[in-house]
């Protein structure tokens, strides 16, 4: 980094040492941090409220509009908490992530890694994420690979990518397929989700009952990369513990029609997101690309 680059980044440092002192924090006092921060973040999170509203709506047309307020709220407020996750996912040492996980399935990765393939863990855009991962990484010894988007402003990126090389394996960015492959080829664990809004290589399916544009490469990457496909599923429970589980591969599935594995995904996902929805990034826009002829919902 050039001296005109260190100049630029002089945020970095002591925003480094914050992230490290709130990754520290007891867990239940990070959870209230998180209810303080919804509050304080409120008047700047107008247009991904109005998003999280909106998929809401669409999603849990059976609430009525009290019930989906009080979702609202809940899941801003563990939106808010998940940015605060993220830094423990980064920065907390193994101490501070002791008796934080309790993981069912892990048999299921032994034996996947036991024989020499790698492993796509299959799962969904929750607030939690890359904390879920992390706990799964020190609870089963294995090291583990995350997808990321890279972020748009250097000085950040650079802290971002130096906290999760330091925490994880490994970062394979969201759209390198050949830093993917190699990673599975070589007989890696990525942490892996292709639920959000796909323009590309895409299928309309239902997610909730919403036409869903949906990744259909998932299978593909797989069998290139001659990898096991294991559904990862968490969430974080009201004593502030996370539960993690990592099933066996769906029966079935992939199947030889793209579409059809896309909206077995969505479908399963939906399951679990319905066991605690307020937990999901409802903030995203997933029904951004519409079917021919369909106007907006975001609008």
């Amino acid at each position: 980094m050039t001296e005109a680059s260190k100049a630029r980044c002089w945020f970095i440092v002591p925003l480094e040492l914050l992230a490290k002192s709130i990754a520290r924090l007891p867990q239940p006092m990070l959870v209230r941090l998180g209810s303080v921060l919804a509050v304080l973040m409120r008047p700047l999170l107008g247009k991904r409220r109005r998003y999280a509203r909106i998929n809401l709506d669409l999603c849990f047309p059976a609430l009525d509009i009290a019930q989906r307020e009080r979702l609202l709220t809940d899941n801003l407020r563990a939106t808010a908490t998940g940015a605060l996750e993220l830094l423990r996912a980064w920065y907390a040492p193994a101490s501070a992530l002791e008796g934080l996980a309790e993981v069912e399935g892990l048999e299921h990765l032994r034996a996947a890694t036991a024989s020499g393939r790698g492993v796509l863990l299959f799962g969904g855009h929750f607030t939690h994420s890359e904390l879920a991962a992390r706990l799964l990484q020190q609870a089963s010894g294995q090291p583990v690979h995350v997808v990321v988007r890279r972020n748009n402003n250097r000085c950040l990126e650079a802290m971002f990518d130096s906290a999760r090389r330091r925490a994880f394996a490994g970062t394979i960015a969201k759209k390198d397929v050949r830093g993917l492959l190699r990673t599975l080829s070589q007989g890696g664990v990525v942490a892996y989700s292709a639920d959000q809004n796909f323009t590309y290589q895409n299928a309309f399916v239902p997610f909730f009952g919403i036409a869903a544009a949906t990744l259909t490469a998932t299978p593909d990457l797989a069998r290139r990369g001659k990898a096991v496909v294991l559904p990862f599923w968490f969430h974080r429970g009201g004593d502030g513990r996370y539960r993690l589980r990592i099933e066996p591969q769906w029966s079935g599935w992939p199947s030889n029609d793209p579409a059809a594995d896309a909206a077995r995904y969505m479908s399963e996902l939906e399951q679990v997101v319905r066991q605690h929805p307020e937990q999901y990034l409802w903030v995203h826009r997933r029904f951004k690309t519409r079917p021919p002829g369909e106007a907006s919902v975001y609008r």
